[in-house]
């Protein structure tokens, strides 16, 4: 993918969030806590946990920055549906087997100064909790040297088209893996890391809920 003013999908981020943005937070009564977290400029990976569908317009429509979302390359071939995702500049990626492409794109995201958003066990959990990182998270912020971002949601693993359960999500502080050795061994080890933050996360935003989610509270970490 090129460098292009709008090779990385600001277009239509833009368009999305004259619509999209809007029907996401009614139906989901969207709400997020520590947003000032997110680097306003310069290479993040956002690492998020993944419990429904619902997650990426969620936590698109209340981010502060376009997102370049890492998502399974089946997705884009979906008639119509798929080119409008390609058109927000997600990077497709063919789960379960090596994808040097996928990683190569991911990596002149961060290195573009964009925030890469991965959702860090490859796939939904269909059990209502987190699962375990897989590499992919760590493996970017380490080659390219910038911050990952812990984000847990919650809600969505209760989430269906018109029950409007409400959903939420959480940023912890940014912080950096220095410290982790480039490799296998230390792609696992940072792995383990990005999952115990976005667990406490997690489990921080289900108190919150079981409050009625309060306004103005800042998350742990």
């Amino acid at each position: 993918m090129s460098e292009r003013p709008n090779a990385w999908g600001d277009r239509g981020w833009g368009f999305s969030r004259h619509w999209i943005s809007p029907l996401t937070l009614f139906l989901t009564r969207g709400r997020a806590y520590g947003l000032d977290r997110i680097p306003k400029e310069g290479g993040c990976v956002l690492a998020i946990n993944h419990l429904n569908f619902a997650d990426i317009p969620l936590v698109g429509a209340l981010s502060p920055r376009n997102l370049n979302y890492v998502a399974k390359v089946e997705l884009t071939g979906v008639p119509g549906f798929g080119k409008y995702l390609l058109w927000h500049g997600i990077i497709a990626v063919r789960r379960g087997e090596s994808d040097r492409d996928a990683v190569r794109r991911m990596r002149e995201a961060a290195r573009a100064g964009r925030a890469v958003a991965i959702f860090i066990e490859g796939t939904r959990q269909k059990h209502g909790r987190p699962g375990t990182a897989q590499p992919g998270a760590a493996m970017v912020a380490i080659q390219e040297n910038v911050p990952i971002v812990p984000v847990a949601v919650y809600g969505t693993q209760f989430f269906k088209f018109g029950n409007f359960k409400p959903c939420s999500y959480a940023v912890g502080e940014p912080f950096m893996l220095e410290g982790y050795a480039p490799g296998g061994k230390g792609y696992k080890e940072a792995s383990k890391e990005i999952e115990r933050r976005v667990n406490i996360l997690f489990d921080w935003l289900a108190e919150v809920h079981a409050q009625g989610r309060p306004k103005g509270l800042v998350p742990p970490l």
